[in-house]
């Protein structure tokens, strides 16, 4: 089953307060075999809609039933209300983040969470609807960016990349970039990272950096982008996220099993063969 939820992250996260804190990378401890096909058991999940929805609706429909396991597939566009529908038990399991958003989450908000391996990775890229190649973009060029600062860093170093900045480190931020990191004066304008595809078509806006999963909802490709990140030594793979207190649940250590499959891997490569997603393990 699959469901749409209209919610908006402003101000739900602002109005939590978690005192406690931690975070996990281990794998759920029961047997992933412990489910019987014949009663299926019921696993909500909070997911982005493209490629995490879709990916789970394939396992769904092809490898749950025989594993015993049965996916209410929540679609959630905004990258807040998974981790506090997660916390507050609305959920059973998310998957839509990767390792450096995750431990911020868990640092910044106090998520008590574990998660699995990552599945997959979505690659940042940078659009224009302005220029036909990077070596276009003149001094001074305006670039939306998202505020998210685990991403944003991500969309600097693609920048560096194509050769518009220069040494940026892990801990760069828009509003901290020098004069010799931004040789070009490029001049930011942050926003959510879920408004960016709009910000590319503002006029005022010479190149947009996008997250993966945005530039599949928006129906955009890679391969139309000026720049586009490496997925060589990719940390930003996407993984199944829980409780800590879920660790020995059957039904996430089996979809966990799941996403790591055979079946998934191959049903990435036939859904998207230019590498918008791709397989990270």
């Amino acid at each position: 089953m699959r469901k749409k939820l209209t919610l908006v992250a402003a101000g739900i996260a602002a109005a939590l307060s978690l005192a406690a804190c931690g975070a996990g990378g281990s794998e759920p401890s029961a047997s992933a075999t412990a489910l019987d096909p014949a009663n299926p058991q019921t696993l909500t999940i909070g997911a982005s809609p493209v490629p995490h929805a879709r990916i789970l609706e394939f396992v769904n429909e092809e490898l749950a039933p025989k594993a015993g396991l049965k996916l209410e597939i929540k679609e959630i566009e905004d990258y807040q209300t998974p981790n506090t529908a997660l916390s507050d038990g609305s959920l059973d399991a998310n998957y839509y983040q990767h390792l450096p958003w995750f431990e911020d989450q868990v640092k910044t908000k106090g998520y008590k969470f574990a998660h699995g391996e990552g599945v997959h990775i979505e690659p940042y890229a940078a659009f224009s609807e302005k220029v036909k190649d990077i070596s276009e973009i003149k001094d001074g060029a305006k670039v939306a960016i998202t505020n998210d600062p685990s991403n944003q860093v991500r969309a600097l170093k693609v920048l560096e990349t194509a050769g518009l900045l220069k040494d940026i480190q892990d801990d760069s931020a828009v509003l901290t970039l020098t004069d010799e990191q931004n040789p070009k004066k490029l001049v930011f304008s942050e926003n959510q990272p879920e408004l960016l595809v709009n910000d590319l078509k503002d006029p005022s806006v010479d190149l947009a950096l996008i997250n993966g999963n945005f530039i599949l909802a928006a129906g955009l490709s890679t391969k139309d982008a000026l720049a586009v990140e490496s997925v060589e030594g990719n940390p930003y793979a996407n993984f199944l996220a829980w409780r800590e207190d879920s660790a020995g649940d059957p039904r996430i250590a089996k979809l966990e099993e799941l996403l790591h499959s055979d079946e998934v891997k191959a049903f990435i490569g036939k859904e998207w063969p230019n590498g918008d997603v791709t397989p990270a393990f």
